[in-house]
């Protein structure tokens, strides 16, 4: 394999939209409700791939809708390369409904009829692209179609003659070869000559081909598991892989013997099974992993294992892939839980290595109050009905100054800023909103009892905000309170996939000092919360941003980190802040909103200002903000000492 390889993999293959029933236990036909995910073979192995650090693309088409969109969004946050994801406007992206009823039975309705990666052609396969890879990979699914069997040739011809690999994952679903009722997509085997001898056209090009028992059983034409990997081995000196469900796999790089344990084996795993869809890409993108670095094959099998032992567990298939991080941290735990999805802290790190993103830096314009806003309008007598009208004028001020640059974000709330919201979804910035019933103490939310329902509702980038008022050393019965919510809440999180930034203001409840903030993070720590962010009081003591860091760091590396609130401070005294909390690497930024928007608000509420005005006072305020956080971030940027 040449160094100059600028990937490592290109699939090539079915993409589409995986519908996942959230009720698990019933038939498809009582799933009332389905998350939406990347989903199809090749897409899944190569987010798998890129999530366990290798360079992964692929090559598809996808329709020119919402779905298309989704695709090529979703597939650039996990890192794939999508150059080669063609917009096909004649045909719409694939679905698939899918449902998991028990431990064997998972219902599947595929709606591929004329779509778009059906239509893959010869004509999208780049030569200099397949060049640029390694590896190819095809599937067996996708040679059901005359065009997509000539587009996959044509890519392994390329990779071969330019010393590349081809892997040839089986992956045999008798459905989309017309061979069962369209409701019966789960079926993995029918016996088919036709389709035998199609997929065994592809042998001779393969380096690498990987199936289940069933699936070498269709390409070696025989249900007998040896003489079908014999028929394989007579026209192919590729490496063959069996997966063997719960007992792992075995690995022939040679002569078939006669025994089906004679293979090289990797250890294996004994986990409770959960969802098997997903689970076979998952192996092929960790024994690729190590096979594409020239790994011994005990590992890669290992690795395989591994990774298809890890997703067997969780819920959906592209979005259980295991990260690098992880998979290291599931091979070298000395034990594991049968039931692995109820291992806390592997399922925190599995996570915390997928949210998409990353800021090395975040200036928030905080606009989420209501209870402020509402004095505002008492004060000058305008009506409540015109402060979401004000506060869509946070997002255009925003923009204003970030011209797209994603490190900065919005906060706005449901109740007055729902406009805001809803302009913020076309736009690239983070998006904070709260939860908490303003100035409730002890915590309460604002929804109904039941704080998942109201998240549910929420769109997936939107950050979930919750405010405590919470000092060390309160008396035990309210912070006991306190923290059942935020264990819900967190929970909630958890259960709709969104991340929690936990904001804490301790100092009007009691004496603060330079361990009082960090007491509080421990405490919540030592409950199991695991916030995504963190968001603090601004202080002009060093030893206490000290404590804090230390604390984030010993109980949560994988936190995103730490912004500042403003407490209506003078721009001054807040500016003067900056200089201690900026040297601590763990905080990322700030989150201001009324050192910013009093003034303008007012004004705009009381009709002495018009729109233009207020957004170019907000911008002005806010931009101040962003330049002094950015000075005062420097010195720790270039590695000096404050």
């Amino acid at each position: 394999m040449r160094a100059q390889h600028s990937l490592d993999l290109i699939a090539i293959g079915r993409c589409g939209i995986d519908l996942y029933g959230e009720q698990t236990g019933g038939r498809l036909e009582d799933m009332s409700s389905f998350a939406k995910y990347a989903g199809g073979s090749p897409t899944n192995t190569a987010i798998g791939l890129s999530r366990l650090g290798l360079r992964s693309a692929l090559l598809t088409r996808v329709g020119a809708d919402h779905f298309g969109r989704f695709l090529r969004e979703q597939l650039a946050r996990e890192g794939v390369d999508v150059r080669g994801v063609h917009e096909d406007r004649e045909r719409l992206t694939a679905l698939v409904f899918l449902g998991i009823s028990d431990p064997d039975t998972f219902p599947l309705i595929f709606y591929r009829e004329n779509c778009a990666d059906m239509a893959l052609s010869a004509s999208d396969v780049d030569a200099d692209f397949v060049r640029s890879a390694k590896a190819v990979l095809i599937n067996g699914t996708h040679l059901s179609r005359d065009n997509v069997l000539e587009a996959s040739v044509r890519a392994c011809e390329i990779a071969r003659a330019g010393g590349g690999k081809v892997v040839f994952d089986i992956d045999y679903r008798p459905v989309l070869w017309g061979l069962t009722g369209k409701d019966e997509g789960e079926n993995r085997f029918v016996a088919h000559t036709e389709v035998t001898a199609r997929l065994q056209q592809v042998l001779p090009l393969c380096d690498l081909i990987v199936g289940t028992e069933e699936e070498i059983h269709i390409l070696g034409g025989t249900t007998d598991t040896i003489a079908a990997l014999r028929a394989i081995r007579a026209k192919t000196a590729a490496l063959l892989v069996c997966k063997r469900g719960a007992k792992g796999c075995v690995a022939f790089p040679d002569a078939i013997a006669a025994d089906l344990d004679a293979g090289v084996v990797g250890r294996g795993f004994r986990i409770e099974v959960f969802n098997v869809l997903g689970a076979g890409d998952a192996f092929m993108a960790g024994f690729l992993r190590g096979w594409l670095r020239d790994e011994p094959l005990p590992i890669c099998c290992e690795y395989a294992n591994a990774c298809g032992a890890i997703v067997v567990s969780r819920h959906g298939c592209a979005p259980a892939m295991p990260t690098w991080i992880e998979l290291r941290r599931f091979l070298d735990a000395p034990a594991h839980p049968f039931r692995l999805r109820e291992d806390a802290a592997l399922e925190h790190v599995h996570w915390a290595t997928t949210r998409s993103g990353r800021w090395d830096e975040l200036t928030v314009l905080a606009m989420d109050h209501r209870s402020q806003f509402e004095e505002i309008c008492d004060k000058v007598g305008a009506e409540r009905s015109r402060i979401d009208e004000f506060k869509k004028l946070a997002l255009r001020a925003v923009d204003r100054l970030a011209q797209g640059d994603p490190r900065f974000g919005v906060l706005l709330d449901g109740r007055y800023g729902m406009r805001g919201l809803e302009a913020a979804a076309n736009h690239p910035y983070w998006i904070g909103r709260p939860i908490e019933l303003p100035g409730s103490r002890p915590l309460e939310f604002e929804c109904s009892a039941d704080v998942a329902t109201e998240i549910a509702t929420w769109p997936a980038n939107h950050v979930i905000k919750c405010l405590v008022f919470y000092h060390p050393d309160d008396p035990a019965d309210l912070r006991e309170r306190q923290e059942r919510q935020l264990l819900r809440l967190q929970d909630a999180a958890l259960k709709t996939r969104h991340e929690l930034l936990v904001e804490v203001i301790a100092s009007p409840h009691g004496p603060v000092d330079a361990r009082t903030v960090s007491r509080v993070i421990q405490r919540l720590y030592d409950l199991g919360m695991k916030p995504d962010w963190w968001k603090l009081e601004p202080s002009d003591d060093a030893g206490a941003w000290a404590n804090i860091d230390r604390t984030i760091r010993a109980n949560d590396p994988l936190c995103r980190g730490v912004v500042l609130l403003g407490l209506s401070a003078p721009e001054e005294k807040l500016i003067a802040s900056f200089r201690n909390a900026a040297a601590v690497p763990v905080v990322k930024g700030f989150a201001v909103g009324r050192t910013i928007f009093a003034d303008a608000a007012e004004r705009w509420l009381s009709g002495q200002i018009d729109d233009d005005a207020a957004v170019a006072d907000l911008a002005r305020r806010f931009g101040v903000l962003v330049d002094a956080w950015r000075a005062a971030r420097a010195p720790a940027l270039r590695g000096e000492v404050a």
